[in-house]
């Protein structure tokens, strides 16, 4: 993931220098910084995401395990909101720099999937439903 990221963050910041050299923004030291930061925050949400999966794993009680996954939801929202408010109010970073490496986990997860080096398919465990669950599902859509 980190180096999915640092490839993201290079590719914001050659962006940024386009977007320079046409003429439509500065180039400042704000962008760099703002977008460092912005991968460090992006990077401990996804790190806070795998631990929080490994301890709700290790977890018998499924009320409980929802609880502590609910808990690490809310927590890596409020550290990404509170990046982006801080961002926009301190005057030494940019929003939109600081802001766009929060999609970085979520274009790599995609990327990996799309190439098929996240999960093989044939190696995928698909959860045996049973027919009550399908036959839910039928009446769902029924009229």
């Amino acid at each position: 993931m980190a180096k999915g990221c640092l490839i993201c963050a290079v590719i914001q910041l050659c962006g940024f220098a386009v977007l320079h050299f046409l003429g439509v923004l500065p180039f400042t030291y704000r962008i760099p910084l703002s977008t460092v930061v912005g991968t460090a925050v992006s990077l401990l949400g996804f790190v806070i995401l795998c631990l929080s999966v490994q301890k709700a794993a290790g977890m018998a009680d499924q009320k409980a395990m929802k609880a502590q996954m609910q808990l690490s939801y809310n927590a890596r929202l409020l550290l990404q909101a509170g990046w982006v408010v801080l961002a926009f109010l301190l005057p030494f970073f940019t929003v939109i720099a600081a802001a766009a490496p929060l999609l970085y986990p979520t274009v790599i997860i995609l990327f990996l999937q799309k190439q098929g080096k996240l999960v093989e398919p044939s190696t995928r465990k698909n959860p045996e439903s049973s027919e009550e669950e399908e036959e839910d599902h039928l009446e769902s859509f029924e009229v």
